[in-house]
């Protein structure tokens, strides 16, 4: 328990110094620098130089939308399916110049985009006196810590629980030495992409999204490996075996990774969306850190809840759900990195017809994008596949026994 504690509140010693208070009057003086941005890049295409306006387009989401915590305003104080509507124009925005669209189209996109962002700067000025409160700033870094910590330490929480459940609790500590080698690496990396690369916040957005499609592979794995020796505890006597070799020769590496990339995936976005909250919040900040230790506790009572509430649950059962799981988690993994990756205009964004950008059920990595979904619906086949696969072989050696 003091590791998974340690362990979920370490950022608070290893995040970067805030750059301090805000260098903006108002969100609407931030709104401003982006609409230049957004008129350099008109002016770009209508000069017939598609990817210098695609770079006015990307300096105006990752250097002020992101960087100087928009994004995170609207997500607090607006909604999260505006942010995501608003993500969604700006990429609209550069397909439009991407595929060559008149110079109509693009502008009619700009502005529609302008507008938007407008709106929002007002809605956020608007409210700030009302809502930028104690209990505002309080909710706001709860809110962070939950949503970017909850996949992490839930992926922790069910391999620990599968290692104590299978007799090999010694290697426990494998996986939270991955955590924790993933916070500080998210802590390096948060640091690098700030004050380092020029473009912090598209570096940002692959370094994530190439990390949670690693954690697919390794999770898909880590799935598959614990629906085969769900199957060897039908097998009585063999699994005592069987189970303590996979994890000496081999798993434990795997398992380990898996909590590192868990962790890490989310670990530089959170530290970023942090400095963005303290350096827009001056009279408050006291509440920023309160928020975040309630968030940790709540992260340690779901810890908890796993590891423990394993006990009263039979084995095979156990060892079954916690893989069906990891398999869910790759599959959001897999969705929400396609989705890092077209933040960062790495692939492209197919809107499905009929839906809405912000018809997505992001815990789930699930987004309306041909892009996304079609590599889930072949981890998912995968998956099916190799339930059955193992099923059929352990029924042969349940009989072969």
């Amino acid at each position: 328990m003091t590791a998974v504690f340690f362990l979920t509140c370490l950022p608070v010693f290893i995040m970067p110094a805030p750059a301090g208070a805000a260098q903006y009057a108002s969100w609407n003086a931030i709104i401003d620098q982006m609409h230049i941005a957004l008129d350099n890049a008109l002016d770009a295409y209508n000069g017939n130089d598609a990817d210098a306006a695609k770079d006015f387009v990307n300096d105006a989401y990752f250097g002020y939308y992101e960087k100087e915590g928009v994004e995170r305003a609207v997500l607090s104080y607006i909604s999260g399916k505006r942010a995501s509507t608003v993500e969604y124009q700006f990429s609209v925005v550069k397909r439009l110049m991407t595929e060559g669209a008149s110079a109509t189209e693009v502008k009619a996109s700009l502005d529609s985009l302008k507008k938007m962002l407008r709106e929002d700067a007002n809605n956020l000025d608007g409210k700030e006196e009302e809502e930028e409160s104690a209990v505002g700033v309080f909710l706001a870094s709860l809110v962070i810590i939950l949503r970017e910590g909850f996949e992490a330490i839930l992926v922790i929480a069910a391999i620990v629980a599968y290692l104590i459940r299978s007799g090999n609790a010694k290697q426990a500590r494998v996986v939270y030495g991955g955590g924790i080698a993933a916070l500080i690496a998210s802590a390096l990396a948060a640091y690098a992409l700030q004050y380092v690369f020029e473009v912090s916040g598209a570096n940002q957005e692959i370094l994530e999204g190439a990390a949670m499609l690693l954690a697919v592979v390794v999770l898909f794995f880590v799935s598959n490996w614990m629906v085969s020796k769900a199957e060897a505890e039908a097998w009585k006597q063999y699994i005592e075996g069987k189970v303590q070799s996979a994890v000496e020769t081999g798993s434990g590496f795997a398992l380990c990774a898996a909590a590192f990339l868990a962790v890490f995936r989310e670990g530089a976005e959170t530290i970023l969306f942090y400095q963005a909250l303290l350096g827009t919040t001056s009279a408050y900040v006291n509440m920023v850190w309160i928020g975040f230790v309630v968030g940790c506790v709540a992260l340690v009572a779901i810890f908890l809840l796993v590891r423990y509430g394993s006990l009263v649950i039979p084995v095979k059962p156990f060892f079954m759900g916690t893989s069906i799981l990891m398999y869910i988690m790759s599959v959001a993994f897999a969705g929400g990195g396609v989705r890092e990756l077209q933040e960062a205009d790495v692939v492209g964004t197919t809107l499905i017809t009929g839906f809405e950008p912000t018809q997505m059920i992001d815990i789930l990595g699930i987004y309306p994008y041909l892009e996304t979904l079609i590599p889930q619906a072949i981890l998912l086949a995968l998956a099916i596949g190799s339930v059955i696969y193992y099923r059929a072989k352990g029924r042969k050696l349940r009989a072969a026994l």
